[in-house]
C-alpha cells in the first residue's frame, strides 16, 4: 500500500470524518490534565521556550488564538500583561480569570469574523500548537497580521512535521519520504485519550514557510527547543521520545514592511 493510499484509507473512516471542533471539545480536559503532569513536554520544553521568546510582557495586550483552557494566557496576565483575549473552540475555560483577561468561545480560523475582536489590536498574537487547526492557514495569518500593533509579533509553535511523517511511516510500513510528502490528512489517536481521534492536515517545512510568506510575514527567530541536561537525566523516557520525534518548532514572526 502506498503512502497516499494508506492515508486515504485512514481518513475515510468515521473517526477521520469527525468534526474537528467537537473532537477537540471532547479531548480538551484530557489534554489539560496531561499538560499539567510533572513530565509533560509542554511543561519541560515548550512553555519555557515560548515564555522565553515572549520576554517581558508588562503592559502588553495579548491575543491567544487556540488558547485551550486559557491557563497560559492567565499566567501572562498575572505577570503584568495588559488587556488580553483568549479564543478557543472548546470553551472549556479556567474558572479563575484574572482582571483584564477575556475568554471567547470561537474558531481561531477567522479572527476577523469574531465580533468580540472588532476594532481591537494586540502587541502579541499567539498560536501555541493551535495553527494546525486553521481551515485556511494563509487567511488566518493575514487576519492576525491585520490586528497586530506596530512593533508587535506573532509567536507560532508547531509540531516538527518529521514527527508525524515518522509516526505514519511506522504505522503504515512505508518510508519517511513517502509520508513526509503525502498530501492526505492524518487521523490519529493521542496519548491524552485513546478513544478520541484527531485529524490534521499534513505539511512540510516548505508548506509552513510559504504560508508565512504568502501572509506577508518574515521569520525573525526560529527555535527547536530541547530538554535541559537536568530534565533529560530526570526523565530519560522523554529524552528518548525527543531523540526519535524531534519535538517542536517555534517561530517569531513579524510583518514584512509595506512598500
Amino acid at each position: 500500500m502506498t503512502a497516499h493510499a494508506s492515508r486515504s484509507a485512514a481518513t475515510g473512516d468515521d473517526t477521520g470524518a469527525q468534526d474537528h471542533g467537537q473532537a477537540w471539545r471532547d479531548l480538551a480536559p484530557d489534554y489539560e490534565r496531561a499538560r499539567a503532569r510533572e513530565d509533560s513536554l509542554d511543561r519541560l520544553v515548550e512553555w519555557p521556550a515560548e515564555r522565553g521568546v515572549l520576554g517581558d510582557v508588562t503592559g502588553l495586550s495579548i491575543l491567544d488564538l487556540g488558547c485551550g483552557n486559557g491557563g497560559k494566557l492567565a499566567e501572562l496576565v498575572r505577570a503584568g500583561a495588559g488587556p488580553s483575549v483568549g479564543v478557543d473552540i472548546g470553551g472549556n475555560f479556567i474558572t479563575s480569570v484574572p482582571t483584564g483577561m477575556y475568554l471567547i468561545r470561537g474558531d481561531l480560523s477567522a479572527p476577523d469574523a469574531l465580533p468580540e475582536l472588532g476594532g481591537r489590536t494586540f502587541d502579541r498574537i499567539l498560536f501555541l500548537q493551535s495553527f494546525g487547526y486553521a481551515k485556511d492557514p494563509v487567511h488566518t495569518l493575514r487576519a492576525a497580521r491585520a490586528i497586530l500593533n506596530q512593533d508587535g509579533f506573532i509567536l507560532l509553535t508547531r509540531t516538527q512535521p518529521i514527527r508525524y511523517a515518522l509516526e505514519r511511516a511506522e504505522q503504515n510500513g512505508t518510508t519517511l519520504g513517502e509520508e513526509y510528502f503525502s498530501t492526505a490528512n492524518y487521523t490519529y489517536r493521542t496519548g491524552w485519550n485513546e478513544h478520541i481521534a484527531l485529524t490534521k492536515r499534513t505539511y512540510t517545512m516548505s508548506d509552513l514557510l510559504n504560508a508565512f510568506s504568502a501572509a506577508g510575514l518574515w521569520i525573525e527567530t526560529a527555535m527547536e527547543p530541547q530538554l535541559s541536561e537536568d530534565a533529560a537525566r530526570h526523565y530519560p523516557h522523554k529524552q528518548a521520545w525527543m531523540n526519535r520525534y524531534l519535538g517542536i518548532l517555534i517561530f517569531k514572526l513579524r510583518p514584512l514592511p509595506s512598500h
